[in-house]
């Protein structure tokens, strides 16, 4: 009985730790958006890994600097964003999540519009923090 009781914890304790590192990653996506918005740099620059890269949909790469100097200097506006979905797969230190929103942004340019914006992320967790390590952006 004891087993089966330590067993039962064990896995509990699993779950929990899985859900909490999954409230996490929903919270980073909203957070990035947020400072996406608000022009937050240093918010970006601490929730996405120094290694980062955004590969847009066009196919042209962005490492984190330039994608954030592109927030910074208006290359990329973004006004609001209204979360759809999230599916978010976690294996260890390593997760994806796919996230589908309604992003309100003027880019590269062009006249501002609403469109729906699917960002596929890989994330590592690093010192207990999740951290955007690559993001490829399409449309759904």
């Amino acid at each position: 009985m004891g087993l089966i009781l330590t067993l039962i914890m064990a896995t509990a304790l699993t779950a929990q730790g899985q859900n909490s590192d999954e409230q996490q990653i929903r919270q980073l996506y909203e957070t990035m958006y947020n400072a996406m918005v608000s022009k937050d740099t240093a918010t970006l620059n601490r929730i996405h890994a120094d290694e980062f890269v955004l590969v847009h949909m066009t196919g042209m790469h962005q490492s984190k600097q330039e994608y954030i100097n592109a927030i910074a200097d208006g290359t990329l506006n973004y006004y609001s964003a209204q979360h759809e979905q999230m599916d978010i797969q976690i294996d260890g230190d390593q997760a994806t999540l796919t996230g589908r929103s309604r992003v309100t942004a003027a880019v590269f340019g062009g006249g501002r519009g609403t469109w729906r914006l699917q960002l596929r992320f890989k994330l590592a967790k690093r010192e207990g923090q999740w951290k955007f390590t690559k993001a490829s952006a399409g449309m759904y």
